[in-house]
């Protein structure tokens, strides 16, 4: 039974046109590497505060640029709107100011909001989510988009739905 939802946010709620390329490139100049790829495991090995702080900087200045072309998912919001009264929470690889500008642009709302400075990790995140929502993680419905989204969904113990 589907006691709550839990939401990607970009490519299942909005899509937020970010040049990858451009950001990589300033990642690799930042940390002195050829391949920054992937990223998100990149970034977790980085032990220089600085050089963190210059990363973590220099991704939410590309996220915030978008905001203003940043559009609406059709179908992820379908889904959001469909349960907009049941326990509901979002999970983001963006940061928490994106995140809540992106939020207020589109007037979301979720009973809890996890993002990458909470954990980079998105099974972590689904369970961070799942216990701040107060229902089990087998009673939880997480709308993504990406094979790692499924991934974790699997290995946190939720079900889940691709949007395309």
């Amino acid at each position: 039974m589907t006691l709550g939802f839990i939401f990607d946010l970009d490519g299942t709620l909005v899509d937020l046109p970010i040049n990858y390329w451009a950001m990589f490139a300033d990642f690799k100049q930042i940390m002195g590497m050829e391949e920054v790829r992937p990223i998100l495991e990149t970034v977790a090995k980085i032990t220089d505060f600085q050089t963190r702080k210059r990363v973590f900087d220099t991704w939410e200045r590309y996220e915030v640029a978008v905001i203003a072309k940043t559009i609406i998912h059709e179908e992820g919001m379908r889904i959001y709107k469909a349960h907009e009264d049941r326990p509901k929470a979002l999970v983001t690889m963006q940061s928490k100011k994106a995140t809540k500008l992106l939020l207020d642009k589109f007037k979301m709302q979720f009973n809890a909001v996890v993002t990458r400075e909470d954990s980079f990790n998105r099974s972590e995140q689904l369970k961070m989510a799942a216990q701040k929502l107060n229902v089990p993680l087998r009673d939880i419905l997480f709308v993504g988009n990406m094979d790692n989204d499924a991934e974790a969904a699997k290995a946190a113990g939720c079900q889940f739905k691709r949007v395309k």
